[in-house]
């Protein structure tokens, strides 16, 4: 970080401060701080229906710096990665984005992310934790530089209907022609800036990448440029609501990593989490392939689906039975929403195979709280498929001029 303050010691200040940390807190009304893989970051800028609203309906920035950062660059960072992946990485272009999980022999999740390929032989890849020693161990025999930058870039997410008119308000000329999953470098007011079309809200959107010491004034510039677009600054629990609409899946909320499971049984693969369509079982070994393609042959015992429940109540946390009676539990849910955009309460559950034909009606045990006196609820649930959310501006190129 370019900040040259004298900083307390390391025990004195256990949370790292993100290069945008100052202007976050100059904005944070509620000062409401959650850690993130070894960063402080905002929860809640103002109120969560706020931020959340200003996602559908305008632009959003959120600090996406303590992202772990990854590159993966040598002669043999393509072969290294599709031993690493499940899916085919000899297929991603330069300048293009992939979304990835990689498993460990059984075949279980380790981690999801993205993988940036920046040139021939070098790639960059983001997950939500860090991954190092599986990653360097997973290296050995390949002619492969494997490096942690989190600290080296600083990021931004900017999603939302208006963020590309904003970004053209910046002056990053061409940007309206990124097509999904695209990266591209530009320049504007002496910023240099890598913006890729991606993000985790399942809307029209940008992730913004630059040095850390251009960190604040790309902050100033988007506020300042993105006014009359209405952009704004959120926090994750407004975030969280965007991807569980998006159908998107969140690590330690709908499935935890293979290798922090304590119990039998709570690991999840890629077909388990309905994340099938990343696994490539032609394009060669990969960790967890032989397991993966038993699991394909017998069918999994359970799968990540989506629920539209009766009623208002969020589901969170919801036991799932076959009948009204609750005799037979079948899963649960782990992820649960009233979508203010679907006019629907929405949830992600596990559930057992038997009961996830499209259209398929569960039970789903909710508990409301009214005036410190709880009530137990069992509502109809239908397995439906996703994402609940995806207007069509997230893939139009050049999105409309909004």
């Amino acid at each position: 970080m370019s900040d040259e303050r004298q900083l307390p010691p390391h025990y004195q200040q256990p949370l790292l401060q993100t290069p945008f940390h100052d202007r976050a807190r100059a904005l944070s009304q509620l000062d409401s701080f959650i850690p993130w893989s070894g960063y402080t970051t905002v929860d809640v800028f103002t109120t969560v229906e706020q931020e959340y609203f200003a996602i559908r309906n305008a632009a959003t920035l959120y600090d996406l710096t303590p992202m772990v950062k990854y590159r993966v660059a040598g002669p043999d960072a393509q072969r290294y990665l599709n031993r690493l992946v499940t899916r085919d990485v000899a297929r991603l272009k330069v300048d293009r984005v992939c979304y990835c999980v990689w498993c460990d022999d059984s075949g279980h999740v380790i981690d999801d992310g993205t993988i940036f390929r920046l040139g021939d032989d070098e790639y960059r890849l983001c997950t939500a934790e860090r991954q190092i020693d599986w990653l360097l161990d997973s290296a050995r025999g390949f002619d492969v530089e494997v490096t942690e930058v989190t600290e080296q870039i600083a990021a931004l997410a900017l999603q939302g209907p208006t963020s590309c008119a904003v970004l053209k308000q910046l002056g990053l000329v061409g940007v309206d022609r990124l097509k999904p999953f695209e990266l591209g470098s530009f320049e504007a007011g002496g910023l240099r800036v890598t913006v890729s079309r991606t993000g985790f809200t399942g809307d029209l959107g940008y992730e913004l990448w630059v040095a850390p010491q251009d960190a604040t004034a790309l902050w100033d510039a988007l506020l300042t440029h993105g006014r009359s677009r209405g952009v704004r600054p959120i926090g994750s629990r407004a975030l969280n609501l965007a991807r569980i609409e998006a159908g998107f899946l969140a690590p330690n909320v709908d499935f935890v990593s293979a290798e922090r499971t304590l119990r039998v049984g709570s690991s999840r693969s890629p077909l388990e989490l309905g994340l099938g369509w990343l696994v490539d079982f032609e394009k060669g070994h990969f960790t967890g392939r032989r397991a993966l393609l038993e699991e394909r042959g017998r069918g999994p015992c359970r799968q990540l689906v989506g629920l539209d429940i009766d009623g208002n109540k969020p589901a969170v946390n919801a036991l799932l039975y076959a009948d009204r009676s609750a005799r037979t539990e079948i899963g649960s849910v782990s992820s649960a929403m009233w979508s203010p955009t679907c006019k629907r309460n929405i949830a992600l559950a596990m559930v057992d195979v038997p009961h996830i034909t499209p259209g398929s009606s569960l039970w789903a045990e909710v508990y409301l709280n009214r005036e410190l006196v709880w009530e137990r609820r069992m509502c109809r649930a239908h397995v439906v498929e996703r994402p609940f959310f995806a207007p069509d501006r997230r893939r139009a190129t050049p999105p409309a001029d909004v």
